[in-house]
């Protein structure tokens, strides 16, 4: 398995004995980030997936918001699914799948590459704080899994740090920035322009940005 991506429970935080980790981001972020999908995603029917689950927090808040929706959750680290699974269990909702181990890095990934039938065509991706503590490949492989995944109009959500025109938005995000750098060279915050290149080769369009706390961005992405 891929040696890269950011890991929990690194930092001297407990464990639970389920392998439950906790993220202290989570508790600052779920609201806002939730106020920006609901307008997406409230009411709608489908699968969503999310790249890259972390500790699990995320997806089982947003499946509680949205019953019609089945989630799938998934990472790289055997830590975070353990973890994942453990949120999953605590939260006894059936419209969580088992998590998935996948390597957004491989540009041919799928939803649900151990499971004997994965999802449909997907209503939507969310994918947070990945693609600026991983190498260029993987936000590349996740555009162009994106593109051959979601359906006509489906979205993917960026969630994370961006830049705007080659420049930071905030002055801890470039402080932010060259401590990636320094810990990876190929770890960095990425520019918009950047991504809607990306975006625009695999067919996806940049369609809405929202400023969020922190001075983080949501970017939705549309599959036209």
């Amino acid at each position: 398995m891929a040696g890269y991506v950011a890991e929990f429970g690194k930092n001297g935080r407990p464990v639970e004995a389920d392998g439950r980790l906790d993220a202290a981001a989570f508790h600052r972020n779920h609201q806002p980030i939730w106020a920006v999908l609901k307008d997406y995603l409230a009411g709608q029917s489908g699968d969503v997936l999310e790249a890259g689950s972390g500790t699990g927090q995320h997806v089982v808040y947003f499946a509680g918001q949205t019953p019609d929706i089945t989630w799938w959750p998934s990472d790289l680290h055997a830590a975070h699914l353990r973890s994942i699974e453990a949120w999953r269990a605590d939260a006894g909702l059936a419209n969580i799948q088992p998590p998935q181990p996948i390597d957004l890095s491989d540009p041919a990934w799928s939803p649900a590459p151990s499971a004997a039938k994965g999802p449909d065509k997907l209503l939507a991706i969310f994918c947070a704080n990945v693609i600026h503590i991983a190498p260029w490949r993987v936000a590349e492989g996740l555009f162009a899994g994106a593109a051959r995944h979601l359906r006509p109009g489906g979205k993917l959500f960026l969630y994370g740090p961006f830049k705007r025109g080659g420049k930071h938005t905030a002055l801890s995000n470039a402080v932010f920035d060259t401590s990636l750098r320094e810990r990876d060279a190929e770890w960095g915050v990425r520019d918009i322009a950047d991504l809607e290149k990306l975006a625009d080769g695999v067919g996806l369009k940049l369609a809405g940005s929202f400023d969020m706390p922190a001075s983080n961005m949501i970017l939705v992405f549309s599959k036209d």
